[in-house]
């Protein structure tokens, strides 16, 4: 009969294990603007890199070499077999992503964000004046 009891109560709590709560929509909402803004910055930080590693390498050796090398990979018919595996497996993956995004989500929210959310929403405001001084979201 122990033995009964005790495999009832695993089996409860590991069901009970098994249910992550849902976030809510203003946490969702806030951690994709976070998010956008982030990606934003990236792009414009790779943009400036770009623009200014092509100003430097004009006229070098290295930078006509680079050039000829990056022109033949565009033409280069496995590279472009290659990016459009990667592309699918990305299409394939992404909602496998987005559930464990809101999984994690859910957790945060259900068991940090009363510990921590104050503490980390102050931090992230914080931050956002440097980062918008050192990598500005778009141009200014």
């Amino acid at each position: 009969m122990k033995l009964a009891l005790a495999l009832i109560v695993a089996l409860q709590v590991s069901v009970c294990l098994c249910t992550v709560p849902q976030p809510s929509q203003e946490l969702v909402d806030k951690y994709t603007g976070l998010k956008e803004t982030f990606l934003k910055r990236i792009v414009h930080f790779y943009e400036n890199l770009h623009e200014t590693v092509g100003t430097l390498a004009e006229g070098t050796i290295t930078g006509g070499k680079a050039k000829e090398l990056a022109e033949h990979v565009k033409s280069d018919h496995r590279a472009k077999a290659v990016s459009q595996l990667i592309a699918g497996l990305a299409e394939d993956v992404e909602p496998l992503l987005e559930k464990a995004r809101l999984s994690g989500l859910g957790l945060y929210e259900e068991y940090l964000r009363p510990h921590i959310g104050d503490q980390l929403d102050h931090f992230i405001t914080s931050v956002k004046p440097v980062l918008d001084t050192i990598l500005p979201a778009e141009e200014s």
